[in-house]
């Protein structure tokens, strides 16, 4: 112990020390000191002495408790932080587009996205609605509503919209579909999907929609009624038999719909629709005895019947008579396959028609705009409230925003995996077996191989205290005055280490042509012979550096690591410093 106090008191030692060594001391202390620091030390006096009586066992402690802080950091031994405080999600914004007449707020009280955020519901209809849609900054939404006879006036961005109503309607002179583009526009998920609310403004595109599926299941299990398409009134000349039922542009709740008896009365209607100036469709009048309804909201079925009571050949007119009947096989078919269109329909009904010979007609499939009927249209909202709250858990994220194009996802950093064994270096003082050599021998006949160091390769110092890592020899990591030492470790040449095909200093040295694995490990294990210009501060300086860099991690790692050998050199300073 003597002889180690003379040396760090000498001043070829001080003069021999890397680049800012003594300068680290003069930093002011940290708040993590080791315990043997001076700030410590002036603190409590006792143990100082204490530590003096036993200048060993402090050094060494001081040392272990240093290397063993080192060693845990990149090995992901630390403690691992406290838990954070909770993050405050902000409530999710759900539009509904429908009249007054339905309060859907309630049927969203007390739901959650994801059972943790809130929902805030706004209800307006199409008339009171404006926005402004962006490529990366979504939908602006302006609402102009009146509530209790006082005009409100707000301004929100959406995350999701369950629509209610009508789009487009000929009879009212309500086109919103500027509305539906805009939404679409602003990159916003929607019950049902504004791609087919879009879709959904024409009744004979929808109409062809059903005509793809009467192809594929046939007449027997898809029986569509027969219809006649005109875009305009000049194909118009007959009808090939009487009556028929002619149906003008697009129109809602029995508008637009005209029963026709004869030759004579067609002509009459194809003048209207010259002056409508718009498509129609014929198809043959179903002398029916009531109408049948399948409705799908997510996966809950019904089926209702309706019955004229006031003769009206039209059954949604007049009074009619409505009850629930059971729910068959073919009524599913008809719904699950209509529900496939546009892309998927989450809310939908079929409507068909059986007439007096017992036949059934299919003539008209709605979207999520469809009015309900019967004694569980409560229970048909709350079901449309669920399948809105289970489509936002899908498609929102808790604390991100929702995945589009218009709004792609940031890009994940990839964890840093904490180093293994065999890229920490070998530990103070525990020996390591050499690997095995990448890629087998390497055999060149005209070049002999390069020998270069490995990370679990190691050498012991002249005194036979400290094993030295041939990293030590790199040019970045060796002390002042000992130039030899990297080319000895090394085991190369300046030129050779220059060549394009010499290999990396961090693979494993293959071995020599004609020697087996065995008999190197054998001469890697045997001490160097002293070097004349290594004395014992040099070694202890260069061990030091090079368990620091043999464990080099991410830069939070080594200011960790730094701070530890600076806290040990401060030990040093103060246990030898009188």
């Amino acid at each position: 112990m003597n002889f180690l106090r003379r040396r760090l008191s000498d001043s070829s030692f001080v003069a021999n020390l890397p680049n800012g060594y003594m300068t680290d001391l003069q930093r002011p202390d940290s708040s993590t000191s080791s315990p043997a620091s001076p700030a410590m030390e002036r603190r409590h006096p006792q143990p100082l002495a204490a530590s003096f009586s036993s200048p060993g066992s402090s050094l060494f402690s001081s040392f272990s408790s240093a290397m063993k802080q080192t060693s845990q950091a990149p090995s992901g031994l630390m403690e691992p932080p406290g838990p954070s405080a909770p993050i405050v999600q902000r409530p999710r914004i759900l539009l509904v587009i429908d009249d007054a007449h339905t309060d859907w707020t309630k049927y969203f009280h007390g739901k959650k996205v994801n059972g943790e955020i809130e929902i805030r519901v706004e209800q307006a209809e199409f008339s009171e609605l404006n926005l402004a849609a962006y490529v990366t900054g979504g939908c602006m939404v302006d609402m102009q509503v009146m509530r209790n006879g006082t005009k409100v006036v707000r301004s929100f961005k959406p995350d999701f919209i369950l629509v209610r109503q009508h789009a487009y309607s000929m009879a009212l002179g309500e086109d919103y579909r500027s509305l539906v583009i805009g939404l679409q526009y602003g990159g916003l998920p929607a019950v049902n999907s504004l791609y087919s609310v879009y879709n959904f403004c024409s009744k004979p595109w929808v109409f062809s929609q059903l005509i793809k599926i009467f192809h594929s299941l046939g007449p027997e299990k898809f029986p569509l009624v027969e219809q006649t398409f005109f875009p305009n009134h000049k194909p118009m000349l007959t009808a090939p038999h009487f009556p028929v039922v002619v149906k003008l542009g697009h129109a809602h709740a029995g508008m637009g719909k005209i029963k026709v008896e004869n030759q004579h009365d067609y002509q009459d209607i194809t003048s209207m629709v010259a002056m409508a100036k718009t498509y129609a469709t014929t198809e043959a009048f179903i002398d029916s005895k009531y109408d049948i309804r399948i409705q799908k909201i997510g996966s809950n079925y019904k089926a209702y019947m309706r019955t004229s009571i006031s003769g009206n050949w039209k059954a949604n007119t007049g009074s009619a008579m409505l009850e629930q009947v059971a729910m068959t096989e073919r009524y599913r078919l008809w719904v699950d396959s209509c529900s496939e269109m546009f892309g998927g329909l989450d809310i939908c009904a079929v409507k068909a028609v059986h007439s007096k010979d017992g036949r059934d007609y299919i003539i008209e499939v709605m979207d999520s705009s469809m009015p309900l009927i019967g004694e569980h249209v409560e229970e048909d909202r709350q079901l449309m409230a669920d399948l809105v709250i289970s489509k936002m858990s899908q498609l929102l994220i808790p604390g991100g925003t929702v995945p589009s194009p218009l709004r792609p996802w940031a890009p994940q950093s990839k964890p840093a995996k904490s180093p293994g064994p065999a890229h920490m270096g070998p530990l103070l003082g525990q020996p390591q077996p050499r690997p095995p050599t990448q890629g087998g021998p390497r055999q060149t006949p005209t070049q002999p191989p390069v020998r270069s160091g490995s990370p679990s390769q190691q050498r012991l110092s002249p005194q036979g205290q400290q094993p030295l890592s041939p990293q030590s020899g790199s040019p970045q990591q060796r002390s002042p005055g000992s130039p030899q030492l990297s080319r000895a470790s090394s085991g190369t040449s300046p030129n050779q280490a220059s060549k394009p095909g010499a290999p990396l200093t961090s693979q494993a040295r293959p071995p020599v042509q004609g020697r087996s694995v065995s008999q190197q490990g054998e001469e890697s294990k045997k001490p160097a012979p002293p070097h004349p210009h290594l004395n014992k501060s040099q070694s202890l300086t260069n061990s030091l550096s090079t368990s620091d860099a043999s464990q080099r991690g991410t830069p939070s790692e080594d200011e960790a690591k730094a701070e530890t050998i600076r806290n040990l050199r401060k030990s040093f300073a103060s246990l030898f410093s009188d």
